[in-house]
């Protein structure tokens, strides 16, 4: 079975803007060898955080690659609410679409999620861990 997995918005970001081991991850998912899973609150994260001052893409720009993201990923919406991180409880979000969508990992570059390390036997991994374990490099 294709592995379902939940990427942060971080990893959406860094595929656009800087391509990498990201991209790579996308591109696995284009190819079909993994599944993605999106909630609504990460694709209005994404959209924001690019949109917004730091990156300051034009709004119809921002909105294309969310609707080519709509576009690879199922959309879940998390019902559960968590407060696990405390620090940057917008990242939570990740965690309530990982858990509904029952996904078989969390990939991040955000320290405040890869310290969990995981998440209800759910694991956290980075890009780089990500290709490895699921043999897409």
């Amino acid at each position: 079975m294709t592995p379902l997995l939940v990427l942060d918005s971080n990893v959406y970001i860094s595929a656009v803007l800087f391509g990498g081991k990201p991209r790579q991850i996308i591109e696995a998912a284009l190819a079909g060898k993994i599944r993605l899973a999106v909630s609504s609150s990460i694709l209005e994260e994404i959209r924001a955080v690019l949109s917004g001052d730091k990156f300051n893409f034009p709004s119809d720009v921002a909105r294309e690659i969310i609707v080519e993201i709509e576009s690879l990923a199922e959309t879940i919406e998390a019902v559960e609410k968590i407060s696990v991180i405390k620090d940057d409880p917008d990242d939570n979000r990740i965690l309530e679409c990982a858990l509904a969508a029952d996904a078989e990992a969390v990939v991040s570059g955000d320290g405040h999620l890869l310290v969990l390390s995981s998440f209800l036997d759910i694991p956290i991994m980075t890009p780089a861990d990500c290709l490895e374990k699921f043999h897409l490099g």
